[in-house]
């Protein structure tokens, strides 16, 4: 069992999918949990509804917003006085197909850029200087399996780029930062079990012609993706950090 007693961890993205049952899972370690997000506050209600109260703090904040994820970062520290682990998991996943019209695409393009990358950088460089002056803490960033080999789906183009930029970003924190005691790992999910995995059941004709490519028979449990978040964030390994955890039950092995 992974004990995170006596942790401050700052979640993005806690109310739907892979953030949700990381919720539950890092609250049922023991964390203090900075619980973040965007619309969905009854999901964010539901994920931490096991977590005391005095170990748990609920945040609004819309990364659409320049300047977000600066303002979450500094409500969660106000919160205990520092952060102690960073899990990057908040994104949005719109459809940028190629014949798009010009609007279109750049205006979500742009929407896909602002919400998976900018904030989330932010995020990343308000706790690397945080923890420079703290002794040391953990980044855990959602990547995802389209950041190592391209997405499947055509019209996903501005999503894989955006998971491949947080890898970047995070595997660089990690070799630089290393010296001042930040560890940075970066989590590649497969095809998971949630809402966002409907854009897969369409483009691949349904959930059966889902499981069909996958040699385990079924789409990654958000709870599994969630557990290894818990022991990323626990420092048991610290000479991972920098390493890319594939978690997509062989269905892309490298």
């Amino acid at each position: 069992m992974i004990d995170l007693s006596g942790k401050t961890v700052l979640l993005t993205g806690a109310s739907r999918g892979i953030g949700a049952a990381t919720a539950a899972v890092l609250g049922a370690a023991g964390a203090s949990l900075v619980a973040h997000y965007g619309e969905h506050g009854a999901g964010a209600e539901e994920a931490t509804r096991d977590v005391p109260p005095q170990r748990k703090l609920l945040v609004e904040s819309d990364f659409s917003q320049p300047g977000s994820g600066r303002e979450l970062w500094a409500e969660a520290v106000s919160w205990r006085g520092r952060v102690d682990v960073l899990v990057l998991n908040a994104a949005v996943m719109p459809e940028t197909p190629i014949d798009a019209d010009d609007a279109d695409w750049d205006a979500t393009w742009a929407q896909v850029l602002q919400v998976n990358v900018q904030e989330p950088a932010n995020l990343m460089r308000e706790a690397v200087r945080h923890f420079r002056e703290s002794g040391g803490g953990t980044i855990v960033t959602m990547s995802s399996w389209v950041a190592e080999q391209g997405s499947a789906i055509p019209q996903l183009t501005a999503y894989a780029a955006s998971k491949a930029a947080v890898r970047a970003m995070t595997q660089t924190v990690a070799r630089v930062h290393a010296k001042d005691g930040v560890l940075a790992y970066v989590i590649a999910p497969g095809i998971v079990r949630t809402r966002m995995s409907e854009i897969s059941f369409a483009s691949r004709g349904g959930e059966d012609a889902v499981k069909a490519i996958l040699p385990l028979g079924d789409m990654v449990p958000p709870t599994e993706v969630a557990n290894l978040v818990a022991f990323a964030a626990s420092g048991l390994c610290r000479h991972l950090s920098g390493a890319t955890l594939d978690v997509n039950g062989a269905a892309y092995v490298r």
